[in-house]
C-alpha cells in the first residue's frame, strides 16, 4: 500500500472502532476500503478481522462500569461465540475462494437491511423483555453460537446480530446489551484471528493500519460515541455498504 492508502485505510479503522463500540457495524467500514486499496477481498478480510481486535478491546474496556455482574453470563456465553468463531474461520479459510465472493455481498446486503431495521428492532426487544429468561437459556446459547459462525465468516453487523439476541433473551437495559455485545464481539474477533494468523495469508501493514486506527476509535466510541445522531450513522454505514457491494460484484 502507498502511505496515503495507509492513511486511508488508518482513518476508516478508527471509524469502525467507534461504529463497533456503539452498535457493531465496522467491517462495512473497513473491509470495503481495503478492497478498494487493491487487497484482495479474503484477504482483506482476514487481515481486518485481527486488525480489529484492538478496536474491540477498546470498545469492550470503555463499557466495562455496564459490565459489573455479567461476568457468569459472559464465561456461559462466550464459549458459544469462541466456537462459533472458529467454525466461521474454518469455513473461510476451506471453502472456494468465489464462494466467499459469491456470498459476501449478499452478507452485506443483510447486515445493511440489519442496520437500518435496528430502530424498530428495539421497540420489538422492548416489549419481549418483559418475559425475558434471567439467563438466556440454551436458546440464546444456539444463538450466540450462529452469532459466531457469522462473525468468524465475515463479521460485518454482527454487533446489530447480538443485540438483537440479548436484548430478546435478557431482562437488561440496552447499555448494559451493548457492553456484553462488545465482549462477546472481542471473543469472536480474537478467536478468528488466532486462527487466521496460524494458517492464512495476512498482510500485515493492512493489520496495522486498521489495529491503529480501530484501537482510538475504539476508546473514542465507547467515551463520546452515544453522541453521534443515529441516522447520521446508519446513513453512512449502508452507504459504504452499497458501494462495497458494487466493488465486489463489479470490479
Amino acid at each position: 500500500m502507498t502511505v496515503w492508502e495507509v492513511v486511508a485505510v488508518c482513518a476508516a479503522g478508527m471509524a469502525a472502532g467507534a461504529i463497533n463500540a456503539i452498535v457493531g457495524s465496522g467491517s462495512l467500514i473497513t473491509f470495503p476500503t481495503l478492497v478498494a486499496v487493491g487487497i484482495d477481498p479474503v484477504v482483506a478480510n482476514v487481515s481486518n478481522n485481527i486488525g480489529l481486535v484492538p478496536g474491540s478491546f477498546a470498545g469492550a474496556y470503555g463499557y466495562r462500569a455496564e459490565l459489573k455482574g455479567q461476568r457468569e453470563r459472559l464465561v456461559r456465553l462466550g464459549t458459544a461465540s469462541a466456537l462459533g468463531s472458529v467454525i466461521g474461520g474454518v469455513l473461510l479459510l476451506y471453502l472456494d475462494p468465489s464462494v466467499f465472493k459469491v456470498v459476501v455481498p449478499v452478507l452485506i446486503a443483510v447486515a445493511c437491511v440489519l442496520v437500518v431495521a435496528q430502530p424498530k428492532l428495539n421497540g420489538w426487544l422492548s416489549a419481549r423483555r418483559e418475559h425475558a429468561h434471567p439467563h438466556g437459556g440454551v436458546e440464546l446459547w444456539l444463538g450466540v453460537l450462529a452469532a459466531g459462525v457469522y462473525g468468524g465468516y465475515f463479521g460485518a453487523a454482527q454487533g446489530v446480530l447480538l443485540i438483537g439476541l440479548l436484548g430478546s433473551f435478557l431482562d437488561e437495559d440496552l447499555q448494559r446489551v451493548n457492553a456484553a455485545k462488545n465482549v462477546l464481539s472481542l471473543i469472536v474477533n480474537g478467536c478468528a484471528a488466532v486462527l487466521f494468523i496460524a494458517v492464512a495469508r495476512v498482510d500485515w501493514w493492512a493489520v496495522l493500519a486498521v489495529a491503529v486506527g480501530s484501537m482510538v476509535g475504539g476508546f473514542v466510541g465507547a467515551r463520546i460515541g452515544r453522541r453521534i445522531p443515529a441516522p447520521v450513522l446508519r446513513g453512512i454505514i449502508v452507504c459504504v455498504g452499497v458501494v462495497a457491494i458494487v466493488k465486489l460484484m463489479y470490479g
